[in-house]
């Protein structure tokens, strides 16, 4: 066992690079390309798009580094049998879950706007987890996976940081998975659920995890 350590809020991370997966949370079309959902609501999916470069950088360091990599997407069944009418029905969205929109049905498996961008496409040999919450863990079978190949510390990447990020990390923290949120690798349409999201995850002693920036976490891969 090699333990490495990345320097990092609120102090150093150390982990097993035999025992750490790279999770990519919900990089998708409908999330942060112009003309997709979030732009619809009225967001500047600009403000997630910043994560990609770095979020390409890690990927491709990971993969050279022989880790465990898993991308989720969050979506559902075509007929919206596993979305439940507390998410379906939301009042404020012009358009709601299943609805056809500028990428296909909204949030549906399957629809070109439910996929992953091209730019972090995974590999064949890459699992993807496909979620119906916001959490990766809910109903999917990452705990799973994760135990099946003895993963122990998860890095975060992904979005939204204050919504599917911040349910992963917390559902993972329970699990008893020791988390390290790159803080270049994560975004939100909002500058101040941005910055009060990481805080929150190294918070009193690291409540939640360990925020690092990506530069940080490359250094140290072998």
């Amino acid at each position: 066992m090699t333990m490495l350590s990345v320097e990092a809020e609120p102090y150093a991370f150390g982990f097993d690079i035999s025992k750490t997966a790279l999770v990519l949370i919900d990089m998708q079309r409908d999330f942060v390309e112009p003309g997709g959902f979030g732009e619809t609501l009225g967001n500047d999916v600009g403000m997630l798009r910043k994560v990609i470069p770095p979020l390409q950088e890690v990927l491709a360091a990971a993969r050279a580094a022989g880790m465990l990599v898993v991308h989720t997407r969050e979506g559902h069944e075509p007929d919206l049998s596993d979305c439940p009418p507390a998410k379906l029905n939301r009042g404020a969205p012009s358009l709601r879950i299943g609805d056809p929109g500028p990428k296909g049905r909204i949030l549906v498996r399957g629809e070109y706007g439910h996929d992953l961008i091209d730019e972090l496409k995974p590999l064949p040999t890459e699992t993807v987890i496909d979620k119906p919450g916001k959490g990766s863990f809910y109903a999917t079978g990452l705990q799973e996976l994760l135990e099946s190949r003895g993963i122990t510390s998860l890095v975060v990447t992904g979005v939204t940081t204050e919504v599917c990020v911040h349910t992963t990390v917390r559902e993972a923290n329970d699990r008893g998975y020791e988390c390290l949120i790159l803080s270049d690798c994560v975004g939100s349409y909002f500058e101040e659920f941005q910055t009060v999201g990481l805080s929150m995850f190294s918070a009193q002693g690291g409540i939640f995890g360990w925020v690092a920036a990506s530069k940080q976490f490359l250094e140290v891969l072998p």
